[in-house]
């Protein structure tokens, strides 16, 4: 259910709920392998979180096919993914989903103000398509909704759950998803510069999952880029008075001795912080 930014649907009843996040891929631009990278891993972005029995997705990176390998061993009634963007890193495991080759699936794809006017379905016919792939989405089985919307609108994927859509900074365009269920509030704004929105998006967030590509010092040289460093991810969780940080969105070049690094400077400097580790599980 998608409803615009001014409108308002009634909340569900109070009741006992359960929240949970894991990471199936924390990596941002491109995949990597090796025994450089076993602590943070190496798969691109994913995020599973659960909103008592119901799964949002968030991403289809490459780390969605270990999850979709899961997932089939008990199918949930609905799975919603939900898309920041379409670059390549973000989208790259699809393809690769195995519940979109169960005919006993559910799943309604989300994608909102995609770059050059393309909608959800044609993204994803575009990315499969020969000499790019094998297959395209007539392949699928699965029962496949395209959910599209525009940047700002508020979602309603279930009962007592809803998402906040948020315009992020990046090229060719990017959206942030901020998800209130049971009185938690979690965001995730991935591939995104520091922007003038970006405070009360994330403002009294339980749980930030924020763009940490770059040192500063890689940052300095890399403006324009769409991305932040991980000191301005601390400092921006620290002004909208976010709970805990979670830095996400790792450089390839960045690999666990670097990872480790990090965390140790961002613990020193912020009590609740956490950094991004494929197979982490954060239950709310």
């Amino acid at each position: 259910m998608i409803v615009r930014a001014d409108q308002q649907i009634p909340r569900a009843a109070s009741r006992k709920t359960t929240t949970s996040i894991t990471f199936w891929g924390t990596r941002g631009s491109i995949p990597c392998g090796g025994s450089d990278y076993i602590r943070y891993g190496g798969n691109t972005a994913c995020v599973e979180l659960r909103c008592d029995e119901k799964l949002l997705i968030f991403d289809g990176g490459s780390g969605i096919r270990n999850l979709g390998n899961v997932l089939i061993e008990s199918l949930p009634e609905k799975i919603d993914i939900f898309l920041t963007h379409c670059h390549f890193d973000h989208v790259c495991g699809l393809p690769f989903f195995a519940p979109f080759y169960m005919p006993s699936a559910r799943i309604c794809l989300w994608g909102g103000d995609f770059a050059a006017g393309l909608k959800t379905k044609s993204m994803l016919a575009a990315l499969m398509k020969s000499p790019f792939s094998p297959v395209t989405p007539s392949f699928f089985q699965a029962q496949v909704e395209y959910c599209d919307f525009c940047t700002g609108d508020v979602l309603y994927p279930g009962e007592g759950i809803k998402i906040k859509t948020v315009g992020l900074h990046h090229p060719q365009g990017a959206t942030g998803y901020c998800v209130f269920h049971a009185g938690r509030k979690i965001c995730y704004l991935t591939d995104t510069a520091i922007g003038p929105n970006m405070i009360d998006a994330a403002n009294g967030a339980d749980i930030l999952i924020i763009d940490s590509m770059f040192t500063d010092e890689e940052f300095d040289e890399r403006t324009g880029w769409g991305h932040t460093s991980w000191r301005q991810a601390v400092a921006l969780a620290d002004a909208a008075e976010a709970h805990t940080l979670v830095l996400f969105h790792h450089h390839p070049k960045h690999n666990d001795i670097v990872m480790d690094e990090i965390a140790r400077e961002a613990g020193r400097l912020r009590p609740n912080v956490i950094v991004a580790r494929e197979n982490m599980t954060l239950k709310i």
